[in-house]
């Protein structure tokens, strides 16, 4: 049995304790040795060699900031970078294999862009150590499939273009016009290829520093494909981009980068995961501390291991429950007929953008889903719904009804009243912290938010705001729940967490959701009805109203010119590769969402 331990450098608040980890220590109180003392920084060093793994040091730290794991020891030979003394470990790493796509799934914090990093070059792997010379590295991976990679990545011989997973970041180097910048980036001829494939044509004349989250999003992935490189790797591609974009984007990976090349995708969204991908690489283990790389497994068995949480490979369950898909007829039949929410017909004029909503109702204990392209308008209706916005024509009155609102876009400034998550979320409710209670177990402690109580909001990244925003709207009591894009920044685990819990809500109060998301698998997974969303963006839209979920996906599906088959084992929808028989079959019977499984 090998130890890791590791001590969270952010939560930990040696100035704000009485050592109490030190004091406590069984074997530092022994006298005969020191599992555990101060280092030079002020904060503690555990002792992996010595420590015992009792875990009386983890429940007396006040600011949950120590983490203790025992892994077997066959795990320990596949260390391959730690950051430093009692930090986070990362163990073996997928495997890039020429002419195929390689996914990456898992937690965030796991290690999936340290793992992209070591495989593009930027950063070195360690083997644990304060640094480990190429030799050594190459004599770990020695008799792997790896060997002959590592050993062309140290020679120079592979060269890396890499989408990073913060784009917000490349604006502080980037000057100049989107144009003038992807053909100067341009090494093979592929510049009207990938402006036409991403709908970049509009964007040509604009700074770079003033394109949007998916406006950026879409140029760098084009930086990258126009590369001549050996290796094309992009870290969370489709962040800040809705489903028609996604789609682009991944078609744009799949055709314009030669089979001969490596290539190698970090995504959440299971759809596109699923479409882009050829093999996938789960990586599993403890968030911040530790994450092991699995077997390749093809993609469609692979993602369905990880819905499924057990890898056999591994003889790993990874999850205590799978992840359970629901045909949409069995909603269709469970939905209750008592309106609880009825709307006319509305008009909004916001600029030159104009917006019509078809009338409407929502029913008690249902989902209502709302799917359309950035810019048509379905914000502005939840902020209708919300009271924050007034139609210029049609009444919109739900003063009668509790609100609780998640808006799309969420910043520290919403909490400015508030110093710690623990403030944020005493306020919310005063059982978050009872461990026997639904709200802990499935909001709390499934979005990780139980290890960053004391964290101070302003200092809190995206993904931990967002998290944060989903989990208040969640505690809420209401009778209407507004959630904007509840899934942005969120990885995989955590966007089923919130599917499930927003589900939880509904059925359990009896009360109604609108739930605005791009990512199709996780309203597959929970809305009972949807609203359609079409226009032209940025000028008109126009909202259907409510559907059944096959109805509206299919509307949906149909203007973007995709189909979606179901799995045979999971029942979960997969995008039909274009072109492909079943694609092809399926819009002849105009049946773009296909309720059926199938194997293949």
């Amino acid at each position: 049995m090998v130890r890791i331990a590791v001590v969270d450098k952010d939560l930990c608040k040696p100035d704000k304790c009485n050592y109490e980890c030190i004091r406590f220590c069984p074997i530092n109180k022994s006298g005969r040795a020191k599992a555990i003392e101060l280092g030079e920084d002020g904060k503690p060093i555990i002792y992996e060699d010595v420590c015992t793994g009792c875990g009386i040091c983890i429940k007396k730290c006040p600011f949950g900031a120590i983490h203790i794991e025992n892994l077997p020891e066959e795990v320990e030979e596949k260390l391959v970078h730690r950051y430093g003394e009692n930090g986070f470990a990362l163990y073996g790493l997928p495997i890039p294999k020429q002419g195929e796509v390689t996914g990456i799934i898992g937690r965030n914090g796991a290690g999936k862009s340290t793992s992209m990093k070591i495989l593009v070059g930027l950063l070195k792997p360690n083997l644990g150590k304060e640094e480990a010379t190429w030799d050594e590295i190459l004599a770990k991976f020695k008799g792997t499939e790896l060997f002959n990679y590592l050993k062309k990545l140290k020679d120079g011989k592979i060269k890396a273009a890499y989408k990073p997973q913060y784009v917000a970041q490349v604006t502080k180097v980037l000057k100049g016009e989107v144009g003038q910048l992807l053909k100067k980036a341009d090494e093979r001829g592929l510049f009207k290829d990938v402006v036409k494939e991403l709908n970049l044509e509009h964007l040509l004349d604009r700074d770079v520093r003033k394109l949007s989250g998916g406006e950026l999003q879409r140029f760098l992935i084009a930086a990258v494909i126009v590369k001549d490189a050996d290796v094309y790797a992009f870290d969370e591609p489709t962040a800040y981009l809705d489903v028609k974009e996604r789609m682009n984007a991944a078609r744009a990976i799949r055709n314009l980068i030669p089979k001969s090349r490596y290539t190698l995708v970090i995504e959440h969204d299971l759809a596109v995961l699923d479409y882009v991908s050829d093999l996938v690489h789960i990586i599993y283990g403890v968030p911040g501390v530790y994450g092991i790389v699995s077997h390749p497994y093809g993609v469609r068995v692979g993602i369905n291991h990880y819905i499924r949480g057990f890898l056999p490979a591994e003889n790993m369950r990874i999850r205590d429950r799978p992840i359970v898909f629901k045909a949409p007829e069995a909603r269709e039949r469970v939905i209750s007929t008592e309106k609880y929410l009825e709307w006319p017909e509305l008009y909004k004029k916001l600029g030159s953008f104009e917006l019509t909503v078809e009338s409407g109702e929502a029913h008690r204990g249902e989902i209502v889903g709302i799917l359309g392209p950035n810019g048509i308008g379905k914000t502005t209706f939840i902020k209708m719904l919300a009271g924050i916005i007034k139609p210029d024509k049609g009444e919109l009155y739900t003063p009668q009804l509790k609100l609780a609102y998640k808006p799309q876009y969420v910043v520290p400034e919403m909490f400015k009243n508030f110093r710690t998550v623990r403030d944020v979320l005493r306020k919310v409710r005063r059982d978050f912290l009872d461990t026997s209670s639904w709200y802990y177990v499935e909001v709390i402690k499934r979005l990780g938010l139980n290890k960053m109580l004391d964290k101070e909001v302003k200092g809190l990244s995206g993904g931990e705001l967002q998290k944060l925003a989903v989990a208040v709207a969640l505690g809420m009591e209401a009778d209407l729940y507004l959630f904007d894009e509840p899934s942005a920044f969120l990885d995989v685990e955590e966007r089923l967490a919130v599917g499930n819990a927003i589900r939880h809500i509904v059925e359990s109060q009896g009360v109604t959701a609108f739930v605005v998301d791009h990512d199709l698998v996780m309203m597959d997974l929970i809305a009972d009805r949807v609203m359609v969303f079409r226009g032209e963006p940025g000028k008109r839209g126009h909202a259907h109203r409510p559907m059944s979920l096959r109805e509206g996906m299919n509307l949906f599906l149909k203007d973007l010119g995709i189909t979606f088959r179901r799995d045979a084992d999971t029942g979960r929808p997969r995008v039909n590769k274009e072109g492909s028989k079943l694609d092809r079959m399926q819009k002849l019977s105009g049946e773009y969402y296909y309720t059926l499984p199938s194997r293949e």
